[in-house]
């Protein structure tokens, strides 16, 4: 839908009925008058057959070219979608010990590696890109940049480890996000005030901090609406410690931020090998990633094989690389 901005400046159209009134009675003064020739064969040799269509063209360049002038006055503007110029997207990966199945060839974490940097390829190059890992704690692996070569280094370093702390990455990635909000990510992940499994926090420095918190304005906006940037979250297992990973979406939806799930891996389950010979069998909570991304406004994706996962973040790359503007 077209607005103005100045559209005071389309009274201006007006004065175009008079300048065609005035060209009209032009016409009908040169029709007063009159010149004699000897012969008429010299007048028809000059004049064509469109002649008299052709005389009229200039007049109405001229006032096509003032009607489009006037407009450009009232400074039209119009929604339409490009290129996000100032975008910042946080991927938190899971890099726990389940990332070892093998239902994704040669395995979990290997094919998530690829997908990840497929993903960092194609991205625009203004988009600043950071990444979170997470398992039994979250880690900042590369803060926010532009430079592609630090990020494929950051996606090579993770490090397998036990735990899921999926509310801990998804919480480390907010404060990445937004930087300024002052989100207090320690008492987050560790006190255990901030998980739905207990009522009250289990130390004073925490008890002392969510008071200090509570105290504060904090302001909601509607889920969805920051522009700024928003969170991939890629796991294939369930929480084993940590906070609850929708108290955090629930955070992160009143701060307007979406936040993208991907769950990755056979619903089934997988056999995870372990040391000495000991396996134990992993399951993906799609439940609380569907949920998470459906409190935030955004999607959940689910990727069964390698191939999967590098659509899901082909998918995702569409949706960052452009994004809809009032321009003029």
């Amino acid at each position: 839908m077209i607005r103005f901005i100045w559209p005071e400046a389309l009274w201006l159209l007006c004065l175009l009925p008079v300048l065609v009134g005035l060209y009209i009675l032009a016409l009908r003064r040169k029709k007063k008058t009159t010149l004699r020739y000897a012969s008429l064969m010299v007048v028809r040799a000059a004049i064509s057959k469109n002649q008299s269509l052709r005389r009229h063209l200039p007049p109405a360049l001229f006032l096509l070219a003032l009607a489009a002038g006037m407009v450009t006055l009232a400074r039209p503007m119009a929604s339409v979608t490009l290129p996000s110029d100032n975008m910042t997207v946080i991927l938190a990966i899971d890099v726990s010990r389940s990332m070892l199945a093998r239902d994704m060839p040669p395995n979990r974490i290997t094919a998530a590696q690829a997908a990840v940097k497929d993903f960092v390829e194609t991205i625009p190059r203004n988009i600043r890109v950071g990444i979170v890992s997470f398992a039994g704690a979250a880690a900042v692996v590369q803060t926010p940049t532009t430079v592609r070569e630090e990020l494929m280094d950051a996606v090579d370093r993770f490090e397998l480890q036990r735990g899921t702390a999926t509310g801990a990455g998804l919480l480390l990635a907010l404060s990445q996000l937004l930087p300024d909000a002052n989100i207090d990510v320690e008492s987050g992940i560790f006190d255990k005030g901030f998980s739905r499994q207990t009522g009250e926090a289990s130390s004073l420095e925490g008890r002392r901090q969510a008071k200090k918190n509570a105290t504060k304005e904090v302001v909601i906006v509607p889920p969805g609406s920051y522009t700024g940037g928003t969170i991939v979250l890629l796991s294939d297992g369930r929480r084993t410690t940590g906070p609850d990973p929708l108290d955090v979406g629930k955070l992160a939806a009143d701060k307007g931020v979406r936040v993208y799930t991907v769950g990755f891996g056979t619903k089934e389950g997988a056999e995870i090998p372990g040391a000495e010979g000991y396996s134990w069998y992993a399951r993906l909570d799609e439940d609380a990633l569907k949920g998470v991304a459906a409190m935030t406004g955004a999607e959940y994706f689910h990727a069964g094989n390698p191939e999967d996962l590098k659509k899901v973040y082909a998918n995702l790359n569409s949706k960052f690389s452009l994004e809809a503007k009032e321009t003029e």
